[in-house]
């Protein structure tokens, strides 16, 4: 991909659950009234596999409230992935194969 090229939150969101989907698992749309800055999705794949992502338009970064729940979420030992580019769900696929 050309060095400039932005991809959107959106068809990122999508890519990921489509790849999750594609492997048995499920991408699970994360949203409460309660608590702010949860990861978009919660990723469960089959053979016990669970994360969380947090899906950012290209060169975005996560907001300060995210960085704390994603610390939090991380310190009681879960992994937390922030993706903003196709490359890194394909990272993240070769990693739980």
């Amino acid at each position: 991909m050309p060095e400039n090229y932005i991809e959107s939150e959106k068809k990122l969101e999508r890519k990921l659950v489509t790849e999750i989907k594609s492997r048995g698992g499920w991408a699970i749309k994360l949203s409460s009234q309660h608590i702010f800055g949860l990861p978009d999705r919660l990723c469960l794949l089959p053979g016990g596999g669970a994360f969380f992502v947090e899906v950012k338009t290209t060169k975005k970064k996560p907001t300060k409230i995210q960085k704390v729940v994603h610390n939090k979420l991380r310190g009681m030992g879960f992994m937390v992935y922030v993706i903003d580019s196709s490359e890194q769900i394909q990272d993240l696929m070769e990693e739980y194969e």
